[in-house]
């Protein structure tokens, strides 16, 4: 990865240091921040990157009960306690660094970027503490968030049951209440990323479960935490009836557990956090962090893999460029794979999703950054609104997409791509589960059509149309970007025709009509808003260019723009076939009277 394209992303298109003006965040400066950055490259330069393919090789195992995972596993929560990036984005007051959320998502896109199957266990460690945080007692934050940040203990969030799958509303774990102001817990949790390892002394489970006598569905899910050892007062520990049934063998992150646990089959006692029946509610803090960080994982493994097919597109020759009368010379040498048009439409493609997506996600960060610092209700809520409607995009686009782009590098490689010598194929199974992890592609694109883009009368959609437009109304001042500027208007305006044809359905109940095409409606917004970033971006460079800034050499920014060009020919024409496809009139993918494919 290109340490000038992350700090490019960060500081100048999404303009880092404006945000380190305001109180929350005024102990940091550009030098800091640096250094903070400088020292997680350092930590990934050691012990993450230098461990993927081992971690692969050697993948997660269950023996005698425990899960066994590759010892870097070990080292990693120890560095992330150490680096506070566990805590990095906490309070002051709760013993973290109170960094900007763009940071912190640049510090793990380095991280992710380095060993993808590594940073997951400090990511759910912090998702999990911050629950606590946020809803717990004194007295739960006290017991268990301390050891968190450190390292010392991990953590995860449990929803997922054999018999509810993404139905939460359909789980079944129960906590029976006692006189002594905990539960007892039992069911069983399945797909539990970073559940388990035998180096980690304590596991806390941030886990959904149905009080006795609870109200069916969502309304009725409490959130409890669930520690694999109890903490006892004088600082032992004891078993707490959680058994690790399993880990599931996986395509790739294969050095990523991933558990099947019990509870209860012994003693388990499961403490309430926050309000009895407001779990859901609570947890979906987590879990659309969560559904950024899987985004964030897609990017990093993008990036990681146009590097490595870049490296070699510059290093292999092979065939001749075609002379000015169409035939080979065959009297030069061989040329390298870089100067054949179609291995630069791949690099191109790999490097438009790579860096665009990573500039969603810093993009999406800097609307949480807003939404703390924001000093007018209105401003807080305009924030909250926007971050609201681009999570399910940050975490399917990358997720997705992600996937395209590292294939195109295994075609870069070709055949030398598809084989266990290099580390492309790895990738490539290592990205495939992002579109599964957090809600599926199909439920990301649900709550974005069903919900995201209907609330509060449409105004996250108004506000993220407002935010593309401003963009727009700057780049138009750039002859060299007009053009590209009113594409994406043309985009809005049909975006517009979608939704007009598609409300008459919600309007008349017809609500499956409405939503049967939504991941198809994801695909088109989520590569309007691809071109929203690609024109920032390009803007960003356009304007150095014009003040002769020599932060960065002339063609890295003439590069920007030259891939934002890239994007609007080969990827933005395909929003047509999107609201071609959105716009018909066959329902084919509804159950109708007569079964006639199945």
């Amino acid at each position: 990865m290109s340490m000038n394209v992350l700090k490019y992303m960060l500081y100048d298109v999404h303009r880092l240091p404006e945000l380190l003006k305001y109180d929350r965040f005024n102990e940091y400066d550009e030098h800091s921040t640096n250094m903070f950055l400088d020292s997680v490259k350092a930590f990934c330069d050691k012990d993450c990157f230098p461990y993927i393919k081992e971690m692969d090789e050697k993948p997660v195992h269950y023996k005698d009960g425990k899960v066994m995972v590759h010892p870097q596993v070990e080292v990693m929560m120890q560095r992330a306690g150490e680096l506070g990036l566990i805590g990095s984005s906490f309070d002051y007051e709760q013993g973290g660094l109170q960094l900007p959320s763009m940071l912190n998502q640049a510090a793990y896109y380095i991280i992710d970027a380095a060993n993808n199957h590594i940073s997951g266990y400090a990511g759910l460690t912090s998702g999990a503490a911050g629950l606590i945080v946020t809803f717990g007692s004194q007295q739960l934050k006290d017991t268990y968030v301390p050891n968190m940040m450190a390292g010392k203990w991990g953590g995860t969030m449990c929803l997922t049951e054999p018999q509810a799958g993404s139905s939460l509303s359909d789980i079944t774990t129960t906590a029976y209440p006692t006189e002594n102001g905990y539960y007892h817990i039992k069911g069983q949790k399945i797909w539990i990323s970073g559940g388990d390892n035998h180096f980690t002394e304590n596991m806390v489970h941030l886990l959904l479960a149905r009080i006795e006598g609870a109200p069916a569905g969502t309304k009725g899910i409490s959130l409890f935490v669930v520690p694999k050892n109890r903490p006892e007062a004088d600082g032992s520990l004891t078993p707490n009836g959680v058994f690790t049934a399993g880990d599931f063998q996986k395509l790739g992150q294969r050095g990523y557990a991933t558990t099947h646990l019990v509870f209860g089959e012994t003693e388990c006692r499961g403490y309430l956090v926050g309000e009895a029946n407001k779990g859901l509610n609570q947890m979906f803090q987590m879990m659309n962090g969560a559904r950024i960080s899987v985004g964030r994982h897609g990017v990093s493994i993008a990036s990681a893999a146009y590097y490595a097919s870049l490296q070699y597109a510059h290093e292999r020759p092979q065939g001749r460029r075609l002379s000015d009368g169409g035939k080979k010379d065959l009297s030069q040498g061989q040329t390298l794979i870089i100067n054949h048009p179609d291995i630069r439409r791949l690099l191109l493609l790999q490097k438009a999703i790579s860096e665009g997506t990573l500039s969603l996600i810093l993009q999406t960060a800097r609307y949480h950054d807003m939404e703390k610092v924001a000093t007018t209700p209105e401003e807080k809520e305009d924030s909250h609104l926007l971050l609201e409607i681009l999570t399910p995009i940050a975490k399917t686009y990358p997720s997705e997409m992600g996937q395209v782009s590292v294939s195109s590098g295994i075609q870069v490689l070709g055949g030398m791509g598809y084989s266990n010598e290099t580390i492309l194929q790895q990738y490539y199974r290592d990205i495939r589960i992002l579109a599964i992890y957090e809600g599926t592609t199909g439920i990301q694109s649900l709550d974005l059509l069903g919900r995201k883009v209907t609330m509060e009368d449409s105004k996250a959609l108004k506000l993220l149309m407002r935010e593309i437009k401003s963009t727009m109304q700057a780049a138009s001042e750039f002859e060299e970007l007009k053009a590209y500027a009113d594409i994406l208007g043309a985009k809005l305006a049909l975006n517009k025709d979608i939704l007009t044809f598609l409300a008459p359905f919600a309007m008349k109940g017809n609500h499956e009509r409405y939503l049967s095409d939504a991941t198809i409606y994801m695909s088109y917004l989520g590569t309007v808003v691809m071109g929203w970033q690609w024109l920032k971006i390009a803007l960003t460079a356009q304007l150095a260019l014009k003040a002769n800034d020599k932060k960065y050499p002339a063609d890295f920014y003439e590069s920007q723009v030259h891939t934002m060009k890239y994007f609007f020919k080969y990827e933005m024409p395909k929003t047509d076939g999107f609201a071609e496809t959105i716009k018909s009139r066959d329902e084919l993918n509804i159950v109708g009277e007569k079964e006639l494919i199945f």
